[in-house]
């Protein structure tokens, strides 16, 4: 089995290659609970 390496430019380079981008969302999800997250990350994170 190989192994290849690559750069972040080559990754991007590849990826822009078959039609994907780097995306990030406009806008937060209308369901997002901040009380729930700000537990989460008490209780789990980091793992």
């Amino acid at each position: 089995m190989a192994t290849d390496n690559y750069t972040p430019r080559g990754v991007s380079y590849l990826l822009h290659r078959i039609g994907w981008s780097p995306q990030v969302p406009v806008h937060r999800a209308v369901e997002r609970d901040e009380e729930q997250i700000a537990t989460w990350v008490k209780e789990t994170w980091p793992p």
